[in-house]
């Protein structure tokens, strides 16, 4: 039930989170990809920018300093160039963010988190 529980409260962050990138000018391409290195939560575009986004919900905003790590990054990062050749055109960026999300705290974009 617990698992189910935090299920959940991920993929509602992942719905709170797309809708911000939308209101931000972003185009969702795609959610919850599944590939053989991991799941990259949201795909998202803006001009000639493609978006591998991470997000974290956590129940508390003190949580949200300590929600990623260079592991879970290096994930999405290897998540991210198995399947950029199907979002990504001639002449498109591709880039790793985070969305950070709690309750009563405003969202916390990282851009370009990804550093290796």
């Amino acid at each position: 039930m617990k698992r189910q529980r935090a299920e959940q409260s991920g993929r509602d962050g992942e719905t709170r989170a797309a809708f911000w990138l939308k209101a931000k000018g972003w185009q969702i391409l795609d959610t919850r990809v599944k590939t053989p290195a991991g799941e990259i939560d949201i795909v998202a575009k803006r001009g000639k920018l493609v978006a591998f986004v991470e997000v974290k919900w956590r129940k508390r905003r003190e949580e949200l300093d300590h929600a990623i790590d260079q592991r879970r990054l290096a994930r999405v990062a290897a998540a991210s160039e198995a399947v950029a050749h199907r979002y990504t055109g001639e002449g498109e960026d591709i880039r790793v963010d985070v969305i950070l999300l709690a309750p009563g705290a405003f969202p916390r974009h990282i851009a370009n988190a990804w550093q290796p």
